[in-house]
């Protein structure tokens, strides 16, 4: 019979020993998350720490509920970027908070032990910057104005906010409806810093006075901001100056009944009805290009599509749409009242234009446009 083979011999590990090798096993592959995550709660905290004070070039504007959110961190080495989220108000201002997205730079070195240090803020990649971004913000105070400007001498910002202070009742009497009856005014250093601010090019600006921020119907949102072109301000008149602050704070007062519903020749008529009315300009002097397009034979088959309200285009026409709204809301103004345009205001914003004039002047769309078109030929024909 052939030799049973006998079997190798078997090396059982101590249990302590397993237990040692298992322990091991789950440092190794916990241990670093950990340490991470250590070092991104240092991170947080450090933003926390820091961002409970408004940076220094904010000393004078009224805030309240300054705060960073951070929302990642990206660590790399002894430097650190937190992604965050600022929010903050301006007291008796803003509805809501205001929101940035941000990015805060951090290092540490080993003479404190190693903690972080924010060395920077910045607007996060696609985000649109603050004003301080550029600078620090002198303020001017009113009794319905706020008026924030950077790299601007202080009598401009004076003199800006002497027109915003008239501004406000202009448009609270053309707008019976409720708002706050405040505004906030953001003067940046320049055409191309004007531009930055509302991430759009600055030939889209340029020759222009002021515009608006804020979203149709955002009633809940902060408060819009208007924000005013230096370079376009200086080249306007003393009344010019007026009317386009009291056009821009008539948006800021309809925001809240201002829909994506709401023809453009219904806002921008309405705000050029509002910063008009009361004086004593007439259609010829303040529609010049439209009044040489109707003596030329070119009467508007339609009113202004909203289209036709586009920046960037032929500068006559863009004029010719905005003249031809001021008209449309200045004859339903005289010959319905002003009141019947405020409630034309509210409806079209919630239902059909046909509806609301039917309801309002009780008329629609093509008798509106005929009677527009008599008044045009009246008013602009030939001196």
């Amino acid at each position: 019979m052939p030799p049973v083979p006998r079997p190798l011999p078997v090396r059982v590990l101590p249990l302590l020993s397993l237990l040692s090798l298992l322990l091991a096993v789950l440092l190794a592959a916990c241990g670093a998350p950990a340490v991470r995550d250590r070092a991104e709660g240092d991170v947080r905290e450090a933003v926390a720490a820091w961002s409970r004070t408004p940076p220094a070039q904010l000393a004078g504007i009224p805030l309240e509920g300054w705060a960073y959110e951070v929302t990642a961190v990206r660590r790399d080495g002894d430097r650190a970027t937190a992604r965050a989220a600022l929010r903050y108000r301006l007291t008796g201002y803003d509805a809501a908070p205001a929101d940035s997205a941000r990015e805060v730079l951090l290092s540490r070195d080993g003479a404190d032990g190693g903690r972080w240090h924010v060395t920077g803020d910045r607007p996060a990649p696609g985000a649109l910057p603050q004003l301080w971004d550029q600078g620090t913000v002198e303020v001017v105070r009113g009794a319905h104005a706020l008026v924030l400007g950077v790299g601007r001498p202080a009598r401009d910002l004076s003199d800006i906010a002497a027109e915003a202070e008239r501004a406000v009742p202009a448009a609270s009497a053309a707008w019976p409806g409720k708002w706050a009856g405040r505004v906030v005014v953001l003067v940046p250093g320049s055409l191309e810093r004007m531009a930055e601010l509302l991430g759009r090019p600055a030939v889209e600006y340029r020759g222009m006075g002021a515009v608006t921020t804020g979203r149709a119907g955002a009633a809940k949102a902060p408060a819009d901001r208007v924000v005013v072109n230096p370079e376009g301000w200086a080249e306007l008149s003393a009344a010019g100056r007026g009317i386009v602050l009291t056009h821009e704070v008539t948006h800021v007062a309809t925001r809240a009944a201002t829909t994506a519903r709401t023809p453009l020749w219904l806002s921008e008529g309405f705000a050029d009805w509002a910063a008009y009315r009361g004086g004593a300009v007439t259609a010829q002097q303040a529609a010049p290009a439209l009044g040489r397009a109707v003596r030329g034979g070119q009467l508007p088959a339609t009113l202004p599509g909203d289209a036709e309200f586009a920046f960037g285009g032929d500068p006559q026409a863009l004029a010719r749409a905005y003249e031809g709204a001021w008209l449309a809301c200045r004859l339903i103004a005289a010959k319905w009242g002003d009141a019947t345009l405020v409630r034309l205001y509210e409806r079209a914003g919630r239902e059909p234009l046909a509806t609301a004039l039917e309801d309002t002047v009780g008329g629609d769309p093509p008798g509106l446009t005929l009677a527009w078109q008599a008044s045009l030929r009246q008013e602009l024909g030939a001196p």
